[in-house]
């Protein structure tokens, strides 16, 4: 039989086929006894989720096994529209300035297919979640990236997530006539930074003065530590009618696998992403959405009080970076202690003679050293350098990433085995 001998697949998939968490996943799923690699919670999500899950899942309104609405369930919209109008002082519409997504993921891509034409520059803060490179790649977009620099503490101090920032000087030459979007992402995954009233203010100003977008991917929202302040860069002045937030269950309720996200924003943005919404996936799992729908309704009752998971949640977290930070800095992986979400970046370079460096190779040292690391450790994490361009890899890769959203015994198991090595280490 005659085969094929023309390309088969679109241009606009040339050089990113690959993806780092198909290799890492693969690696830890082979390797590894301990993950703290992949971000979400290997502990359950709250009981009032699991049985409005199990009551949507049992009951007896047989619809909810049925398509629902196309653009969000009618509960769940009116939830969020409720609940993100407290947060931001708006009367939302929850037929127009909401949208259910399969997860942040895919508002994401529905915000890059919406937005983004032929030739248009998106600005993407360095290190970002990978995703953000491809998707505007995709839509036919071209990334300009800006980094955040990092700036060493004082007296000893370990560094904080903090004290990477932007250059403001460095950030408005970022911006010109082609630029159509910036992406923020704050609290940012990896490096756990919440950016500053301060800072947002200069990422705002520079929008309107340019007239340009602004995804604000903000799924970890509720994930802020040590009395730090989450700002939506939505409620700053001009930001509302330019700007689509992003959101997730997975994280808010620790249910990553229910992939239930959305978006908010002004209706003028909001229709172009229904279009691209309704042409892809179309809809969202009816159950899930009923089930979170319902943990909005009981955290809009309990809002700011003790007993909120939203106020539940971080504190349980910021006592497991507090003991994941202590387990990496008494072996010599120095943290870079995070303001908020499930991740904290740790300096490898004391170890770095464990793992040789190799001058002729083109992949970053992170990556190798990670790969190293769970083959021989049975310890996963991700490189930092998977967060960065191509151009710009090697210029952070003595860093990788942890997930410390984890249950006390799998961290325990974690520092045993960075006891152990640190112990290797210093046997003569």
């Amino acid at each position: 039989q005659a085969k094929m001998s023309r390309p088969v697949q679109a241009r606009r998939l040339e050089g990113i086929d690959k993806n780092i968490w198909v290799d890492f996943v693969k690696l830890a799923a082979t390797y590894s006894t301990v993950n703290l690699g992949q971000g979400f919670p290997d502990f359950p999500p709250p009981d009032f989720l699991k049985e409005a899950f199990m009551r949507a899942l049992s009951g007896e309104n047989h619809m909810l096994h049925q398509y629902t609405r196309a653009f969000g369930h009618p509960l769940l919209v009116k939830m969020l529209a409720q609940f993100f109008g407290k947060l931001l002082g708006r009367d939302l519409d929850p037929m127009t300035n909401v949208m259910v997504t399969v997860g942040a993921y895919q508002a994401l891509f529905c915000c890059f297919q919406a937005f983004v034409d032929e030739g248009d520059e998106v600005i993407i803060i360095e290190p970002f979640f990978d995703c953000y490179e491809p998707m505007v790649k995709m839509a036919g977009g071209m990334p300009v990236f800006v980094p955040l620099r990092p700036k060493a503490p004082k007296d000893g101090k370990l560094m904080s997530s903090a004290d990477w920032q932007l250059d403001p000087a460095e950030l408005a030459s970022k911006f010109s006539e082609r630029t159509k979007v910036i992406v923020l992402n704050s609290p940012n995954n990896p490096l756990g930074k919440v950016f500053s009233r301060g800072e947002l203010e200069l990422i705002a100003d520079l929008c309107v003065k340019h007239d340009i977008l602004c995804i604000s991917d903000e799924v970890y929202e509720w994930l802020v530590y040590d009395g730090k302040e989450h700002i939506r860069i939505a409620s700053l002045r001009g930001m509302w009618d330019r700007t689509v937030i992003i959101g997730s269950a997975g994280k808010t309720f620790s249910a990553t696998g229910w992939k239930v996200g959305w978006t908010v924003g002004p209706n003028r943005l909001l229709q172009h992403l229904r279009t691209v919404h309704q042409n892809s996936v179309y809809h969202c799992a009816t159950v899930a959405q009923e089930a979170v729908a319902q943990g909005f309704q009981r955290e809009l009752d309990l809002y700011g009080k003790p007993e909120s998971y939203f106020i539940q949640l971080p504190k349980l977290l910021q006592q497991k970076r507090d003991w994941l930070v202590q387990s990496l800095d008494a072996v010599g992986m120095k943290p870079i202690v995070p303001e908020g979400t499930y991740f904290l970046v740790a300096d490898i370079s004391e170890f770095k003679s464990d793992v040789p460096d190799v001058t002729d190779s083109d992949e970053p040292y992170d990556s190798r050293f990670a790969k190293w690391m769970v083959k021989n450790k049975g310890l996963a994490a991700i490189p930092l350098s998977a967060f960065y361009c191509g151009a710009h890899k090697n210029n952070y890769d003595h860093f990788i990433r942890f997930c410390f959203a984890k249950e006390e015994a799998t961290l325990k198991a974690a520092n045993d085995i960075l006891q152990k090595w640190r112990q290797e280490k210093t046997r003569p």
